[in-house]
């Protein structure tokens, strides 16, 4: 047994001590600050300074003082990664929420932890490989299912070197800590394999054959996201927006809707409020795939404002890692951590406590770096079977004010692969998503051809500065033509970019009736009209909108749904510009 490294506080600066140590401790290592009542503070050493490391307690530091003894335990911040995470709501250092109320109420106990999985449930276990067989890390010895998935048992992530399997047990029922396999390195060494281990969360997992450019468009059946500003599956992106923009609905239907198989909620310092919304809502929300409870396919990492800074930066590290391990499963993942500026916060105010040299807005020099590395672990990869797996990570944005020139906005925006910038204007006027179509961005193709988009995003622009100048000069200051080119562009706000997330249809259009139904609104856009005057313009689009609006919510492949559009067609065709009888 190695003896315990230990040292002696000797500062306290809010959640962050300084530690003399005996002995010698690594950059990122577990430690725990123990009160003279022996309540055991989980931290972390954020910083090493000759014989003294400045941690971070996960905890509230109150009653610890001067003197109080530390244990080092070796280790780094780790998860413990196998079967039974789904449906579970975690606290930023993988402690289950459920259970800890259940043992303790509902008021979180402070030192208090519990094991992330169930040890006592069993586990139906097929193996994959047989005695003899040759593996390494990130090769599945076996799989037990979990849910709709086939949940893969993993040689641990580090193992690097060839092993030979030695024994693995038969097909049956067995525990998380029961040995089901002894791998054995070239000098004979054997290593017993769990159905789970423990993985550093600030560590990429790295256990695939390549890394491969996102490509294939992640569908969030979200209109203006899958036609205008595309996600690709593995890409990255951010919603920035000020507050009451509806960045946490959209977050809702996005994880609800969008194709992707696991979603993974990091709510990494969001007001109290809206996490209890979460964890309301959640187990309530159907799964359209199958029908049950969306949290079957969903972990939730709940870390609020009114926990401690220093665990903001372990949820979004915990939530990482757990995508990523469902993404060694040839899995879809969606990670969405909401708000990644609390998290930029929390980092501000630890890097004040260690009187670093600040940046721009007290920021520290190294937050964009930070910033870089998160999304940098999204990514499409090759597995060593061959099977494709995907992790896609979305932030939302805080900026004060709804001000996207702001740090963490700009340092996002260098990393991502598209933009949501959310509107409070748009908001205001109730035009939901609040995606401002003229300033958000996409770096991936949709599956809509992209001259139709080019086209229909002229219409928008063009509108826009009509727009503006009836602003100014009013309506009878326009001429007719620019007057239709305004209407057209509301018209395509109105039927395409807005949905309605309360309608059972119009929440969630498919890839089919997206090209279908923006064929149909390219061919009005595209079309020249006859009109007395601006009203009788303004008359043909309002009924329009209104037909297109009724039609959005007829399921396809319907008789209704073919009337609607006839009925669309009809009334287009007797307002168009033909060359014979003008």
């Amino acid at each position: 047994m190695n003896e315990v490294k230990t040292g002696k506080i000797a500062g306290i600066t809010g959640n962050m001590i300084a530690v003399e140590v005996d002995g010698e401790i690594m950059q990122n290592e577990v430690g725990y600050a123990i009160t003279a009542d022996n309540e055991r503070l989980k931290s972390e050493v954020i910083r090493v300074q000759g014989d003294r490391a400045f941690m971070q307690v996960f905890e509230s530091t109150k009653g610890l003082k001067v003197g109080d003894r530390v244990e080092f335990t070796g280790e780094m911040l780790s998860v413990q990664l196998g079967p039974g995470m789904l449906t579970r709501v975690y606290d930023g250092l993988q402690n289950p929420l459920n259970a800890i109320a259940e043992k303790h109420g509902f008021f979180l106990v402070r030192g208090v932890m519990e094991d992330p999985l169930d040890y006592e449930s069993e586990w139906e276990f097929t193996p994959l490989v047989k005695k003899g067989d040759k593996v390494t890390g990130g090769i599945a010895v076996g799989w037990v299912p979990e849910g709709i998935f086939e949940h893969f048992i993993f040689v641990p992530f580090h193992l690097r070197k060839e092993y030979t399997v030695k024994s693995i047990v038969d097909k049956g029922l067995y525990k998380v800590k029961d040995v089901i396999a002894v791998i054995e390195d070239e000098r004979g060494r054997e290593i017993d394999l769990k159905m789970y281990f423990s993985w550093p969360v600030k560590i990429p997992i790295t256990a695939y054959r390549e890394k491969l450019v996102p490509s294939d468009p992640l569908v969030t059946k979200v209109r203006i996201i899958d036609t205008f500003f595309p996600i690709a599956k593995g890409g990255t992106y951010c919603i920035p927006g000020p507050f009451g923009a509806g960045k946490t609905v959209l977050q809702h239907i996005t994880s609800r809707h969008a194709e992707a198989d696991v979603v993974i909620i990091a709510a990494c310092g969001e007001r109290a409020g809206e996490v209890v919304e979460i964890l309301r809502e959640y187990p309530e929300l159907s799964d359209p795939r199958t029908g049950r409870s969306l949290m079957e396919r969903t972990v939730i990492i709940c870390n609020t404002s009114s926990m401690p800074v220093a665990a903001r930066e372990a949820s979004v590290y915990t939530a990482t890692t757990i995508g990523e391990y469902y993404r060694q499963m040839g899995l879809n993942v969606l990670l969405l951590a909401d708000s990644t500026s609390r998290w930029a916060q929390a980092m501000r105010e630890v890097s004040g406590r260690l009187e670093e040299i600040p940046g721009e807005e007290a920021y520290p020099a190294f937050f964009e770096s930070r910033i870089a590395q998160f999304y940098e672990r999204a990514g499409l990869v090759r597995l060593y079977n061959g099977k494709l797996g995907s992790l896609t990570i979305g932030g939302t944005v805080s900026p004060a004010g709804g001000n996207f020139e702001e740090p963490v906005t700009q340092a996002t925006l260098k990393v991502v692969g598209a933009f949501h910038g959310l509107s409070r204007e748009r908001a205001n006027a109730r035009r939901f998503p609040s995606i401002h179509p003229l300033e958000s961005w996409s770096k991936y193709k949709s599956f809509i051809g992209q001259k139709k988009i080019d086209y229909a995003r002229d219409i928008l622009f063009k509108g826009n500065e009509v727009h503006q100048m009836m602003l100014v000069v009013g309506e009878e200051g326009t001429s007719l033509d620019d007057f239709v080119i305004y209407l057209k562009s509301e018209f395509l706000d109105a039927v395409y970019l807005q949905q309605n997330a309360f309608d059972e249809v119009d929440a969630a259009s498919s890839p089919e009736r997206q090209k279908y139904v923006f064929d149909v609104v390219y061919d009005i856009l595209k079309r020249e009209y006859v009109f007395k005057d601006k009203n009788e313009a303004r008359d043909f689009f309002y009924k329009l909108r209104q037909s297109f609006i009724d039609w959005n919510y007829i399921k396809m492949d319907t008789d209704r749904f073919k009337q609607q559009e006839e009925s669309i067609k009809k009334l287009v065709e007797e307002y168009t510009k033909h060359e014979k009888g003008i």
